[in-house]
């Protein structure tokens, strides 16, 4: 067994650290972290930076890839005697961390925290997810711990004085992190497959926990489904028990509303027509609840529904001014402007406040001119 440990492995003195005691890194190469959410999955990326100016402040630009960091794997009589990869920082592993599953460039890897090493070359590098995350640097790398492998295409980049890694893609179920440093990138895409069945283990929990004591928790669980248009038979269950379940659930507009759309989602019209004709003759339905539901037909596309429902709120409600808005709003989805007009006005003659009145002789003068609201 060989152990030898070159300048060029260690910038700095490895005396610097010593565990459990506060010192400075090694080689001042400080530690970072980086983390990001990836629909319900959280990655981190833990790593110590180099920089690009050596500790003795020479300059080793365009001397870094090929050079400092050699192509390949690279025999340094390591602890184990076998070639090791590039540790994708400095100082102890770049740790790669998941709460729960992810892919990386399509390939599988669980949950749990990973070494990463790298193997770099001009035209294409290899990402290493190391199952050990506590080793430092790649001198004690083996191959049988490999969690994963993926290739990867590296690009130019504007200069970058201090490695980093950085999300640079940020979507709802995928995230590219990069390695950036000097004039070079290396990209890996992370993707979270089958989030809302994520979410939907994660609500269960969750609401027997503090949020299940309330109709707000399972109406907001029975929300997400129908936003998500998924797993619509479990969010119909949670939107009953925002209802009816015992000592918590509520009948009110917010989760007979939900349910009547569940259920019109799920194609029982009949059913969520009678759901929403009670939901709206509630006692404790207001104008406001009718008219922001209307709007949301709206922006739906629905013209013809949310007509119908500012038709109902004014026959329930003749005297309120969310009413004639809701009313001069649906007439100007319909192309009637006269008649938008008139609703118009006469909200603004029943506006609370000079805020509201201002906000709607704004609306007048855009039917005026001709332009739908």
């Amino acid at each position: 067994m060989r152990i030898l440990l070159t300048p060029l492995l260690f910038t700095g003195s490895l005396l610097a650290q010593y565990p459990g005691l506060s010192l400075p890194p090694s080689g001042n190469h400080q530690r970072v972290q980086r983390g990001q959410a990836i629909g319900p999955i959280q990655v981190t990326i833990d790593y110590s930076g180099p920089s690009v100016h050596a500790p003795d402040g020479s300059d080793r630009h365009g001397h870094i890839w090929g050079e400092l960091v050699p192509y390949g794997m690279v025999d340094h009589g390591t602890v184990t005697d076998t070639p090791m990869p590039w540790r994708a920082g400095a100082n102890e592993n770049t740790v790669f961390a998941a709460s729960g599953d992810v892919t990386i460039e399509g390939q599988p890897l669980p949950a749990g925290r990973y070494g990463i090493h790298m193997i770099p070359g001009k035209d294409q590098w290899t990402i290493i997810f190391s199952k050990n995350a506590g080793a430092w640097g790649s001198f004690s790398y083996l191959p049988a711990e490999d969690a994963l492998r993926v290739t990867v295409k590296p690009h130019a980049h504007p200069y970058q004085e201090l490695l980093t890694y950085e999300f640079t893609t940020r979507k709802p179920t995928e995230a590219v992190a990069e390695l950036q440093w000097e004039d070079l990138a290396v990209p890996f895409t992370i993707q979270v497959l089958n989030a809302d069945d994520v979410y939907i283990s994660r609500l269960n929990q969750e609401l027997t926990s503090v949020p299940g004591f309330s109709w707000q928790g399972y109406q907001r669980a029975a929300q997400f489904c129908l936003d998500q248009n998924t797993h619509l038979e479990q969010g119909l269950r949670w939107a009953e028990d925002s209802i009816s379940q015992p000592g918590v659930g509520q009948a009110n507009f917010t989760t007979l509303r939900t349910k009547a759309e569940l259920l019109s989602r799920m194609g029982r019209e009949t059913e969520a027509a009678a759901t929403l004709e009670t939901t709206l003759k509630l006692r404790t339905t207001t104008p406001l609840d009718i008219y922001q539901y209307g709007r949301k037909l709206l922006v739906d596309k629905k013209v013809d529904e949310a007509l119908t429902i500012f038709r109902q709120n004014a026959s329930r409600f003749p005297d309120e001014w969310p009413t004639q808005l809701g009313l001069a709003r649906g007439y100007s989805a319909k192309g009637d402007l006269r008649q938008a007009i008139e609703h118009a006005r006469k909200a603004i003659a029943q506006a609370p406040n000079p805020q509201n009145k201002q906000a709607l002789e704004a609306l007048v003068k855009s039917l005026e001119a001709g332009k739908p609201i």
